[in-house]
């Protein structure tokens, strides 16, 4: 068996995707790190992550095309032979990049870019980690897929992003529970739901967001990628190996908090 185990990371070019990247690099993984269009991008990451003494590989998708998508993630395997760990982080920006665009239009993005790129992919490369597990008698659950949901999918949150990202991430952390059971032995899926994580946006939400986020968790401060990043690895990592079909919430330990604009 190789020395270096391998994660495909999508959507870590930025925020916690990146933060989950460095995480496998600094613990002895090597990298395949993906970006949706920006080229110049994705070549300064896979630069940062390789400064790390790993080996990191990027590729260009857009997962609004999931049969290309499909065929690069193909590509990738043949040229490494395996593929150990994915972490199914992509997902489409509606509070910033696309907050203008119509909710028709962010769901349709949400539906592709979320939801049916993480079925696909997990389907496509589970089912090659399985068979590889068999051919090569690596360990029951030696092979991981993690995904990510959103703790506020379970009691639900007014507005239009709180129905978006509901159905959206609901969806996703309801397929987790299947695809666990699909790839079961050879493979463990799981699925790490962020609270209130301080990304780009949470660095200039107004006031009123600022005292939500604080006030919705018992730990009373935003959380970080760097808090999702560690709770991804430990769920890649042979510490969990007996552990498959979970949702595990990363926000501090939610508790209702009054709004405060009442």
């Amino acid at each position: 068996m190789p020395d270096r185990p391998i994660a495909l990371i999508t959507g870590s070019t930025s925020g916690i995707g990146l933060s989950v990247a460095k995480k496998f690099a600094a613990n002895g993984y090597d990298l395949i790190v993906h970006g949706g269009t920006d080229a110049e991008k994705l070549e300064s990451v896979v630069s940062e992550i390789q400064s790390l003494d790993c080996k990191c590989y990027g590729f260009l998708a857009d997962f609004c095309d999931i049969d290309g998508a499909l065929d690069l993630i193909n590509q990738v395997w043949q040229q490494q032979n395996r593929i150990d760990v994915l972490v199914n982080n992509a997902g489409v920006d509606l509070l910033t990049e696309q907050a203008s665009i119509s909710a028709e239009k962010k769901s349709q993005l949400l539906w592709q870019v979320d939801v049916l790129a993480t079925m696909e992919i997990s389907r496509c490369l589970g089912e090659k980690m399985q068979a590889l597990a068999s051919e090569q008698s690596y360990d029951n659950g030696h092979f991981s897929i993690i995904n990510i949901g959103w703790d506020q999918a379970y009691q639900g949150m007014a507005g239009e992003s709180g129905i978006l990202f509901s159905s959206s991430k609901g969806a996703i952390m309801s397929m987790t529970k299947s695809l666990a059971q699909t790839f079961a032995p050879e493979v463990r899926v799981n699925c790490v739901a962020p609270g209130w994580i301080k990304t780009s946006w949470g660095e200039t939400a107004s006031p009123y967001w600022q005292a939500r986020a604080v006030g919705e968790s018992l730990m009373q401060r935003w959380g970080t990628p760097d808090d999702v990043a560690s709770a991804v690895f430990f769920l890649a990592s042979k510490e969990a190996n007996f552990i498959s079909g979970q949702i595990l919430n990363v926000n501090g330990g939610f508790r209702y908090h009054r709004d405060p604009q009442e």
